[in-house]
């Protein structure tokens, strides 16, 4: 079902403000991910003395610091608005990556992951900048405020593997401490841009509808289920794949500066096409362009099963980000169309716990998988959930064809 948007946030002068905003804070704030991804398993490589296969720990544990804060993510700011919650999470940013140098400098593993995980938890709400840009947004600009946000990330694709190239070698030779010194520098920045934020709280509604539908039956709708897994998978599989490349890669004989340049062309391809997305959701249709995400999910996997060459990991890389940028965000739209104004922090916080908590799962074995199986089984995983989320689609054009067939 479509839900109308009320007529005091049909302002998309201000959506669009508040969507440059937040475009611009996904660009300092996104590019925090982008540095654990790139740096992190190999920090904890370094720091591991015979079980390397813990290496991916540090990024596991920011991903699942993300997924325990989505549900605080959406309380806290349910109650004292989206400012207030994305300049706390921007200072707790700063935080994290103040303790992850630290813990570099200090060669203690456990204390880098502890950093990490707190980075995730401040990541959580970076998460919400996508809904967040919605929430002003009139129901035709929705898709496009979303993308909008999204496309900042094509900064945060730069930003982040340029930072960890200028600064990896700030105190050597202790690698990666100023890269996290920056890390906090960065999430500084984002506090300021976020400070002038304008999202009004959404309408007061009668005593009988202020609290919304139960959840149970918001989580029941098909569209809600196929966009949730959708999203679940596409998320999912893009981690499992990026967080084993760094090592892939250093372990086929490639350099630190290959596997960064990798991340860095992954993450411009997860939002670049950011610019166009909504355009094409718009065009095309949701579910169509979610199709389109798994099957680029699916090309990523056959690319890295053909060789071990850069130009492999670098060509699975691309496909994987773009992959990603079509299958999440056409389902974080399809999200959209399944509850009110009323329900939107908690159903959003929902669906990013049930996203991150599948996430963290696939990054931790990620490690686990690369170590005891090899590079060809990670990628090889992708295929049965891409044929998995196809099945799902199709099933759910059948069912609302029927639906619209009786009406």
């Amino acid at each position: 079902m479509t839900v109308t948007t009320p007529d005091s946030f049909v302002d998309d002068s201000l959506a669009k403000r508040n969507a440059l905003l937040l475009a611009l804070a996904q660009a300092i704030g996104g590019a925090s991910a982008s540095i654990v991804i790139a740096t992190a398993p190999l920090v904890g490589y370094s720091m591991l003395d015979t079980d390397k296969s813990l290496a991916t720990l540090p990024v596991s544990a920011m991903v699942l610091g993300t997924a325990f804060g989505t549900i605080p993510a959406g309380m806290i700011m349910r109650r004292y608005g989206r400012r207030t919650g994305f300049m706390g999470a921007a200072l707790l940013g700063a935080i994290a990556g103040l303790l992850a140098a630290f813990a570099v400098f200090q060669d203690e593993f456990l204390m880098f992951a502890l950093g990490c995980c707190i980075s995730g938890f401040a990541g959580a709400f970076v998460q919400q900048y996508r809904f967040a840009a919605a929430d002003t947004a009139s129901d035709a600009f929705k898709p496009k405020a979303i993308s909008w946000v999204l496309a900042g990330g094509v900064l945060a694709g730069v930003v982040g593997p340029q930072t960890v190239i200028a600064t990896k070698d700030l105190f050597s030779p202790i690698l990666f401490a100023g890269t996290y010194l920056a890390q906090a520098g960065l999430s500084l920045i984002a506090f300021f841009l976020v400070a002038f934020l304008r999202i009004p709280k959404p309408q007061r509604h009668s005593h009988t509808q202020a609290g919304g539908r139960p959840l149970r039956q918001i989580m029941s709708q098909r569209r809600f289920i196929v966009a949730a897994a959708c999203g679940i998978c596409s998320y999912a599989l893009m981690s499992m794949v990026m967080t084993a490349t760094p090592l892939a890669m250093i372990g086929c004989g490639l350099s630190q500066n290959d596997a960064t340049l990798g991340i860095q062309w992954h993450v411009l391809a997860m939002f670049g096409p950011s610019f166009f997305t909504g355009n094409l959701i718009g065009r095309f249709g949701k579910e169509r362009i979610v199709s389109i995400g798994l099957l680029l999910l699916a090309g990523c996997s056959v690319v890295a099963l053909m060789g071990v060459d850069l130009a492999n990991f670098w060509i699975a890389l691309i496909l994987l980000g773009l992959g990603w940028n079509f299958g999440f965000i056409g389902a974080t739209a399809m999200l959209t169309d399944t509850y009110r104004p009323e329900e939107r922090n908690l159903v959003q916080a929902v669906n990013d716990f049930l996203v991150f908590g599948f996430v963290a799962a696939a990054s931790f074995s990620s490690g686990a998988l690369l170590n005891v199986y090899g590079w060809n089984t990670v990628t090889l995983l992708v295929f049965p959930f891409v044929v998995l989320c196809i099945g799902l689609l199709i099933w759910l054009a059948v069912a609302e064809r029927r639906v619209d067939t009786n009406a």
